[in-house]
């Protein structure tokens, strides 16, 4: 079959959904019926079958699956967030094992239409969350025992990493910046990734009263003080990323700003709630406080 007439055959299949409305049941609570050739949406969902020493399985990933290096050789489906169905069959899953929030909505339909199953994995930022990531995940490849073994160890990890900062009376307020645009600051509140690894660091997150991302006005960051501003490594160059940052009179005017206080941390490690969370918040706890366990 040509890739031409594939892609013909699969927007076919699309329209005639579309218009009859024909569904399949095919979210799935538990194990998946036929896990030979999954793909995992999300990057905490590849790093975690990885983990489970299960990769053997996967035949593709979403653009978020950067770690291990490995999984760069599998197929990229697209953005966990902008999948495209097309891509997604292109290469004939079995199953799906998706992060809660992949989409969009439309995509995920169509695809449960021609019944392909999916398990969907909830997206939270506690301590217990990871945890409950591997079991989900563990459960749906059916080896379940694996699975206990690494959210024990992961868990206990996590509760090491914690106690580390268990004394500090003095914790420091963080702003996480998402991007700076138009020369606003976007920052992150409550219910993001950003504020559940802040928090598990043993540090504040500096701005509250919203849910995801917002905006600040010059007011809001002079208003939160942050000791300390946390960013995504993305790759940048990091002297001019840090003198945009800099170049905000608010930004600049604030304690952070004064002492030329930035973190920047890889993305996926530091926002991905997956089997290495327990390293970033320890990594970021010391970055925060230095080795002392008291201040």
């Amino acid at each position: 079959m040509t890739r031409s007439f594939k892609r013909a055959t699969l927007a076919g299949i699309f329209a005639i959904l579309a218009l009859t409305g024909h569904a399949s049941a095919t979210e799935v609570a538990g194990r998946l019926p036929d896990t030979s050739r999954v793909v995992s949406i999300g990057g905490a969902i590849t790093e975690i079958v990885y983990a489970l020493g299960e990769e053997g399985r996967l035949i593709g990933r979403d653009t978020t699956s950067v770690y291990p290096a490995q999984a760069n050789q599998l197929p990229d489906v697209g953005y966990m967030r902008a999948l495209s169905p097309e891509g997604v069959l292109s290469i004939n899953p079995t199953a799906i094992i998706a992060v809660e929030g992949s989409g969009p909505e439309q995509a995920v339909d169509l695809l449960k239409k021609v019944s392909v199953p999916f398990v969907f994995v909830p997206e939270n930022y506690t301590a217990t969350s990871v945890s409950e990531k591997i079991r989900i995940v563990g459960k749906a490849l059916g080896v379940d025992d694996k699975a206990e073994k690494l959210a024990n160890d992961v868990e206990a990890d996590l509760a090491a990493a914690q106690a580390e900062t268990k004394d500090i009376t003095i914790r420091k307020r963080v702003l996480f910046v998402l991007s700076v645009q138009g020369g606003k600051i976007l920052a992150a509140g409550d219910h993001t990734a950003a504020n559940g690894i802040i928090k598990l660091a043993g540090a504040e997150n500096a701005v509250e009263g919203f849910t995801g991302y917002k905006a600040l006005t010059d007011e809001s960051i002079l208003t939160a003080k942050p000791d300390i501003i946390l960013v995504m490594d993305r790759g940048d160059n990091h002297l001019t990323a840090d003198t945009e940052l800099l170049a905000n009179k608010a930004i600049a005017a604030t304690p952070a700003g004064a002492n030329k206080a930035i973190i920047r941390m890889g993305g996926q490690y530091l926002l991905g709630f997956g089997p290495r969370t327990a390293s970033a918040v320890r990594e970021l706890s010391q970055r925060f406080y230095g080795n002392k366990a008291t201040q």
